[in-house]
């Protein structure tokens, strides 16, 4: 077959060859978040459902405090580039630790990640990732401290629990913290709440510990 009884042929194969990558573009982008390169919901919980089955597993959800206020202060454009921060700084302690990060949403955060048994969760977690989150973010207009609290639960707390079970351990720690004024909180062996969702707890104005706390802080 000489070149121009190849040309018919070669211009279909190129022609799937460039949809392809379109697609796979296309496919990149559906599961990576825009503005902070992590992975976006439906990523994350395909590798995570994988990710929890190592021993040492420990899922992770952020959400920064305060955050609209950023938004309202210095506006949306400084905003973002205070949560690209976030994600990138996310990203690099998840990878340090064999892990992988999403965002899930506006200022909500989550992360799967490989801790030691005999790892200490408050270096790990208040001097090692709370810490680096909120070092300074300078976006030209101002400079902001990003905050956030962070609720763990690994998979040794609850054997057996499949990701769902997992990450609403650690929801519940999360919001914890939030109501504690507490950097970090980690989850209980049980569900404390009964509700479908941790945020929503008792009466406003009270927060519940764990059941070995034996009390509630108004």
């Amino acid at each position: 077959m000489n070149a121009l009884q190849a040309l018919p042929l070669a211009a279909p194969v190129a022609g799937w060859a460039a949809h392809a990558l379109y697609l796979a573009r296309r496919l990149r982008t559906a599961r990576t978040d825009p503005l902070t390169g992590l992975m976006s919901r439906s990523a994350f919980t395909t590798r995570a459902l994988r990710a929890i089955s190592h021993p040492y597993a420990a899922v992770l959800l952020l959400d920064l405090d305060g955050f609209k206020d950023v938004n309202d202060t210095y506006g949306h454009h400084a905003g973002d580039q205070a949560l690209a921060a976030v994600g990138h700084r996310l990203a690099a302690w998840c990878a340090d630790r064999r892990g992988i990060a999403a965002r899930l949403g506006g200022d909500e955060f989550a992360a799967v990640a490989r801790l030691a048994p005999d790892a200490d969760l408050h270096d790990e977690l208040l001097y090692g990732l709370w810490t680096h989150l909120a070092a300074p973010v300078d976006t030209g207009t101002a400079v902001i401290h990003p905050s956030a609290a962070i609720g763990i639960c690994r998979a040794t707390d609850r054997p057996g629990a499949d990701l769902s079970e997992l990450l609403r351990g650690a929801d519940e720690a999360m919001y914890r913290a939030k109501r504690l004024g507490h950097r970090w909180q980690p989850a209980c062996r049980h569900d404390v709440y009964r509700t479908v969702n941790g945020r929503r707890i008792g009466r406003p104005g009270t927060a519940v510990l764990p059941r070995d706390a034996g009390k509630v802080i108004p």
